[in-house]
């Protein structure tokens, strides 16, 4: 059986208060994505600059001198945040305050008060729009496959058992078959890209995927000089 992880998106949660903070957490974690929290805009910050999440709930008010609006605007402006989708979360439910929402960069609005049901639906409509790759259920490369929801890599219908990290890597190679991904690219990918890691380690785990991958394994090819790619032509 496949290694217990999730490959799930990541939300970070800014929210002040604790109440709404908890009902949040909870349907997000029952729904099956991980999740982190930050109660203010400084908290927010670090928590984004510490590890970038593929969706971010932000609450328009917040404590202290800088709004979520704020927020949304620097995040927007700065390099290796301004991909990341923003929902708005405010009380504020006037035209032009949603307005000021869309336009400081959030891809939705949500106004308070709102069901669990129409914020996870808001919440993978939005991860549908920014990167339908990352919600694919099932990845195939020739007579490979990746089944997303039952966490199982197999070769011509046998299974083959990966560890987390060779997973996510192949995870990365399968979304693209016969893209060359850079080993800096794949640390981005795979690791993240505030992850301080020397680009060697990409070649340990690419060694040990084309291990666990057994007669599969030439379907990982290095391009030298460039980076790897996956091919189907061995899978066929």
């Amino acid at each position: 059986m496949a290694a217990a992880f999730s490959l799930k998106p990541r939300i970070l949660v800014v929210e002040d208060q604790p109440d709404i903070a908890e009902l949040i957490l909870i349907n997000l974690r029952h729904s099956g994505f991980q999740t982190a929290i930050a109660t203010d805009a400084s908290s927010a910050r670090r928590a984004m600059d510490e590890a970038p999440p593929d969706l971010v709930l932000l609450d328009w008010m917040l404590p202290g001198p800088h709004s979520g609006l704020e927020l949304a605007r620097k995040w927007r402006a700065a390099p290796h945040t301004r991909d990341v989708p923003i929902i708005m979360l405010t009380a504020r439910s006037e035209e032009t305050d949603k307005l000021a929402g869309l336009n400081s960069g959030a891809d939705d609005y949500i106004t308070k008060p709102f069901s669990p049901r129409e914020l996870i639906a808001r919440i993978h409509a939005v991860l549908r729009r920014r990167a339908p790759e990352r919600l694919a259920d099932q990845l195939t490369a020739g007579a490979l496959s990746l089944d997303m929801e039952q966490l199982r890599v197999r070769y011509r219908g046998e299974e083959r058992k990966l560890g987390p990290t060779e997973t996510r890597l192949l995870h990365c190679l399968m979304q693209h078959p016969e893209r060359v991904y850079s080993r800096a690219q794949l640390l981005d990918e795979v690791w993240g890209r505030q992850a301080f890691i020397e680009e060697r380690t990409v070649d340990v785990h690419i060694k040990r995927l084309r291990e666990a991958l057994r007669d599969a394994g030439d379907m990982i090819e290095t391009v030298r000089g460039a980076g790897y790619r996956l091919t189907a032509k061995q899978g066929g």
